[in-house]
C-alpha cells in the first residue's frame, strides 16, 4: 500500500533574539558531535561514579579519575576555598562544589529536553541502535541455516552401510513412566486419548482413513516409534553413525507445568538423564556430539528464565550444548538446534495415500478467499489477532471466513481440516511463541499460509521448507496490520490466479510429503516423509564429524 509523503518542509519555531549563551553554546558543539547513547551513557557515568563528603559545613563532590594523581577539590560551602586539597583514598578524583555538578547536569539535561535537534537524533540513534541489533541477529541466523541445509543429504542409497543409528534403551522413567501420567499433565485434557496408536490418536474416520487425532504434543513419541523400526538400526554400538537418545522431555515439562513445585524438582529428571548418559561409552567418545534429542515442546521451555518457574533449565546445561536437538521451534540462535514440522493429522502409510490425498486437495472447491482458525489476544497489547479478526469479519460476500477457537470451534481437527481445503489463504498470526501447528495443518490441506513474522517458519525449518519462501507462502509485516497500513484481505485479493495455482501446485506436489510423519509400519518409495528427511540430514550432519 503505498503511502504519500508530503514535500513541504516543515519550519522551526521562530526564536525571538536572545543573549549568547556560551555554556548553551558548548553544550551544542558537544553533543551533536557523540552518538546519543554515548552522551547519556556518560551523564549517567557522571552522576554514579562521584562521591559526595560532607566536612563542617563544606560539601565536596569527588569525581574519580585516572588522570589526576591527587584529590582536586572545588568546594562547597561557608568556608570552603577555591582549592581544598583532600586527603589520598585509592585511585584518584576531582571534586567539585555539589551545587556546581548538579548545575552542570541540570543545565545539560535542560538543553537535551528543550532542543528538538538533539532529542530527534537521540531517538533516531536509539532506532538505529535497535535496527542494527536486529539486522546483525538476522543475519546470525540466516550463518545458521546456510550451516543447516549444508548438512541436506543428497546420497539417494537404499544401503545403510556407515548409516547405523543407536536407539537407547533408557530407563523407564525417562520416557514410558511419562507417558503414564498422561491423565493429569493438562487441568483441562485428558492426553492418553491422543497417546493411543503409537501416538497418532483416534481415528477420523469422515477425512480419510490416514487421519488421526494427533495431538501437538506428540513428537517425541512418534518419533521414538519410527526409529525403533528404522532399517538402519543397529543393536550394537560400534556399528552406529548417529545416536538418538528418546527422551520425552516435552512431557518432563507439562507433568510439573500446572503444579506448584520447585524448580529442584522440575530440573531432577533431565539432570538424572545426564548423569546416566555420562555413564555411557559412546557420549563420553565424543562429548554428545554425534547424539540427537527429539523435543516435542518449544525450545524456550527447555531453557528458563532464572526468575521464572516455567519449563526447566534442560537446554542451557553445559552438557546439551554438543548434541542436536530437534524441536517444534528452535532457538534461532543455537546452532544445534534444528527445528522439524509440528505433526499433522494426516499420517499416510505409502506413497498411493499420498498421491490420492494431493489429486483430493488440488480438486477442493477453494469457497473462500482466506480463512482463520484461532482466537483473539486481547491481554497482549503487541499481537495482531484482534485486527485480523476484525478486517476477516469485515470483509464483503463472505471473502474471508473466521473460526473462533475461543468458543471450541477448533476442538474436532476435522472442522479445521475442512475450512481449510475450502480456502486459498489462511492466516497465520502468531501465539504464544512464533510458530504455529496450524500452519503445517493449511500447507497439508493446500492452503496457502500468510505469515507475519518471520521467525514463525522462515528462520525455523530449513531442512523442511525451501529458501524461498515465497515459493509457499504469503509475508506482510505484523507492524504494518498492527498500525492499519494494510488490510490484509484486501492485499490478498490482488494476487492473480496464476500465481496462486502454482504456489498451491508447489506446495502440494512438492512441500507436503517433507511435511508429514508417516505411519509407524509405512512404506515409502517414492517420496520421503518429514522422519525420513530428517533423519537422513542427520546422519549427513554426523558423517563429516570425522
Amino acid at each position: 500500500m503505498g503511502i504519500s509523503v508530503s514535500k513541504k518542509r516543515s519550519r522551526l519555531p521562530k526564536v525571538e533574539p536572545q543573549k549568547v549563551n556560551y555554556f548553551g553554546s558548548i553544550v551544542s558543539m558537544f553533543a551533536y558531535r557523540i552518538p546519543p547513547t554515548l552522551f547519556i551513557l556518560f551523564l549517567i557515568f557522571l552522576w554514579s561514579s562521584s562521591t559526595t563528603i560532607i566536612s563542617g559545613n563544606s560539601v565536596h563532590v569527588c569525581v574519580s579519575s585516572r588522570k589526576l594523581s591527587y584529590h582536586y577539590s572545588l568546594s562547597a560551602g561557608a568556608n570552603s576555598s577555591s582549592e581544598t586539597p583532600a586527603s589520598p583514598i585509592n585511585g584518584s578524583s576531582s571534586c567539585i562544589g555539589a551545587h556546581h555538578l548538579k548545575y552542570i547536569i541540570r543545565k545539560v539535561a535542560s538543553f537535551v529536553l528543550e532542543n528538538p535537534l538533539f532529542t530527534i537524533n537521540f531517538k533516531n540513534g536509539i532506532k538505529k541502535d535497535k535496527d542494527e541489533e536486529f539486522e546483525n541477529a538476522v543475519k546470525d541466523v540466516e550463518e545458521q541455516l546456510k550451516t543447516h541445509r549444508s548438512w541436506i543429504s543428497t546420497n539417494t542409497s537404499q544401503t545403510c552401510d556407515g548409516k547405523g543409528i543407536y536407539v537407547y534403551d533408557l530407563p523407564p522413567k525417562f520416557n514410558k513412566d511419562l507417558v503414564g501420567q498422561c491423565g493429569d499433565m493438562l487441568p483441562w485434557a485428558d492426553l492418553c486419548q491422543y497417546f493411543t496408536n503409537n501416538a497418532l490418536g483416534q481415528p477420523i474416520p469422515n477425512l480419510g482413513k490416514c487421519w488421526y487425532q494427533t495431538h501437538q504434543y506428540s513428537l517425541e513419541l512418534i518419533f521414538h516409534s519410527r526409529a525403533l523400526k528404522h532399517p538402519c538400526r543397529v543393536y550394537n554400538e560400534s556399528e552406529a553413525k548417529l545416536f538418538y537418545v528418546p527422551f520425552y522431555g516435552g512431557l518432563d515439562i507439562l507433568r510439573w507445568h500446572f503444579k506448584n513445585v520447585s524448580n529442584d524438582v522440575r530440573d531432577a529428571l533431565a539432570l538424572d538423564l545426564v548423569k546416566w548418559l555420562e555413564s555411557q561409552s559412546p557420549w563420553v567418545r565424543n562429548s554428545g556430539k554425534d547424539h540427537v534429542f527429539v523435543l516435542g515442546k518449544i525450545s524456550w521451555d527447555f531453557r528458563r528464565n532464572p526468575n521464572s518457574k516455567w519449563g526447566t533449565s534442560f537446554l542451557k546445561l553445559d552438557q546439551m550444548q554438543n548434541p542436536v536437538k530437534l524441536l517444534i521451534e528452535r532457538q534461532p540462535w543455537e546452532v544445534n538446534d534444528i527445528g522439524i514440522p509440528h505433526p499433522t493429522h494426516f499420517h499416510p502409510r505409502n506413497d498411493e495415500d499420498i498421491i490420492t490425498w494431493q489429486l483430493q486437495i488440488m480438486r477442493s472447491d477453494r469457497k473462500s478467499l482466506v480463512s482463520f482458525a484461532g482466537a483473539a489476544r486481547p491481554g497482549s497489547t503487541d499481537n495482531i489477532r484482534s485486527t485480523l479478526i476484525n478486517q476477516c469479519n469485515s470483509a464483503a460476500n463472505e471473502k474471508c471466513r473466521f473460526l473462533n477457537c475461543s468458543s471450541g470451534g477448533c476442538e474436532q481437527p476435522a472442522s479445521i481440516i475442512e475450512l481449510f481445503m475450502e480456502s486459498e489463504f489462511c492466516l497465520q498470526p502468531p501465539g504464544d511463541s512464533p510458530t504455529r501447528k496450524s500452519m503445517f495443518d493449511s500447507l497439508v490441506s493446500g492452503c496457502m499460509p500468510v505469515l507475519f513474522d518471520p521467525f514463525t517458519a522462515y528462520y525455523q525449518y530449513p531442512w523442511h521448507l525451501p529458501e524461498d519462501h515465497g515459493k509457499y507462502s504469503v509475508f506482510i509485516a505484523k507492524e504494518d496490520v498492527r498500525e492499519m497500513k494494510v488490510n490484509v484481505v484486501e492485499r490478498l485479493m490482488k494476487i492473480s490466479m496464476k500465481e496462486r495455482d502454482d504456489m498451491r501446485r508447489y506446495i502440494v506436489y512438492e512441500l507436503l510429503p517433507g511435511l508429514v510423519y508417516g505411519d509407524p509400519s509405512a512404506k515409502l518409495d517414492k517420496f520421503q516423509d518429514a522422519f525420513s528427511i530428517t533423519v537422513n540430514n542427520l546422519l549427513e550432519r554426523v558423517s563429516r564429524l570425522g
